[in-house]
């Protein structure tokens, strides 16, 4: 007699399982891709030899030259374009807001605020005190958007989330604005930082920001299992044993961590944790085991994506990558305000 097969359920799971991990092989070989797209595509165009030989540490000729400062330019966008998709799939976990983003609910743009404040008041100058600073604004601006978003009966919704957090943002960066445009030397140092770009990278801002985007990293993946029970409302949440006050602040605490400090390296870059989330969810669904490692992956190829299109379409001149994700982002938000159908209560 023949052992009975595995159950239906069982079978499902494991093609399920099956179907992820292709998306997420997928993933690594598009990132892979994109990697040697950035190392050797550019304003320059360089020869595989100057490729070769600038891996081999020679920096001679003026190829090689090229290709030794595309490197750092390329790991800097891998890491924040991973930590900017991880960020915003926690936030839109922790608040069940679609419409959660570090750039939309004015995370960024506060992470940004304290940054040029520490410079210009406070005369920081190394890159760990930027991390910091920006670690710091980031988490008060999250903690003021949510506070005003949830004024009134009816309490934090998509809508009013997201309009408080324009209003944030928008008030963040016209206080940015002004207390750069009287200083002219800092302006010139940081208008393209403002923008939001990955062009100015180098080891040392790698080496400051890597310990923090792997402390962010390791939080958020911690709490996946928290915020898969988050997602079935607080009630169901506290019934299954998660302490939602608890599982929130330390998953907000991630997210922040992600998005201050990529702010920090990089300036302020939209839409890539709206954007990345809604697609990745579409691939692998809504497990935030799955979802937290898949949108990292994303988020990188995106980011370094977006950075080798702007070096391209402008030769011999450079779009800066913040410019290139916003145009990406804006249609794809519009689709997910009308598709959401949200609307103030």
């Amino acid at each position: 007699m023949s052992p009975p097969s595995a159950s239906p359920h069982i079978d499902r799971l494991r093609r399920s399982a099956l179907r992820k991990s292709v998306w997420i092989g997928c993933g690594v070989a598009v990132v892979v891709v994109l990697i040697v797209a950035s190392v050797v595509l550019g304003a320059r165009e360089v020869s595989f030899s100057d490729v070769v030989s600038a891996l081999q540490g020679s920096h001679d000729s003026i190829g090689e030259a090229a290709v030794a400062k595309r490197i750092p330019r390329t790991v800097l966008a891998l890491l924040v374009g991973a930590a900017l998709a991880m960020s915003g799939t926690v936030m839109q976990g922790v608040t069940r807001n679609p419409l959660a983003d570090p750039g939309l609910l004015g995370v960024s743009s506060g992470a940004s605020l304290a940054v040029v404040i520490g410079i210009c008041f406070f005369g920081l100058a190394q890159p760990m005190s930027f991390m910091a600073v920006a670690i710091v604004g980031a988490a008060l601006a999250a903690v003021f958007v949510y506070a005003i978003g949830s004024i009134g009966r009816s309490g934090a919704t998509p809508l009013r989330l997201a309009l408080a957090g324009a209003a944030t943002s928008a008030a963040f960066i016209s206080l940015t604005s002004a207390i750069m445009l009287p200083r002219v030397d800092l302006l010139r140092t940081f208008q393209f930082w403002i923008i939001g770009g990955v062009g100015g990278a180098d080891w040392e801002s790698i080496g400051a920001v890597l310990p923090l985007l792997g402390i962010g990293a390791l939080v958020c993946i911690l709490c996946a299992r928290s915020l898969n029970s988050l997602a079935l409302g607080d009630s169901l949440a506290v019934g299954l044993g998660v302490r939602v006050g608890r599982a929130r602040l330390v998953s907000s605490l991630g997210a922040v961590i992600l998005c201050g400090a990529a702010t920090a390296v990089a300036g302020p870059i939209g839409f890539v944790g709206l954007v990345i989330p809604h697609l990745c969810r579409l691939l692998v669904g809504p497990d935030h085991r799955w979802l937290l490692p898949f949108s990292a992956i994303v988020g990188a190829a995106l980011l370094l994506a977006s950075d080798v299109l702007g070096r391209i379409v402008a030769r011999p001149e450079e779009i800066e990558v913040g410019i290139v994700v916003a145009l990406l982002g804006a249609p794809f938000f519009i689709w997910i305000v009308r598709r959401q159908k949200v609307r103030e209560l």
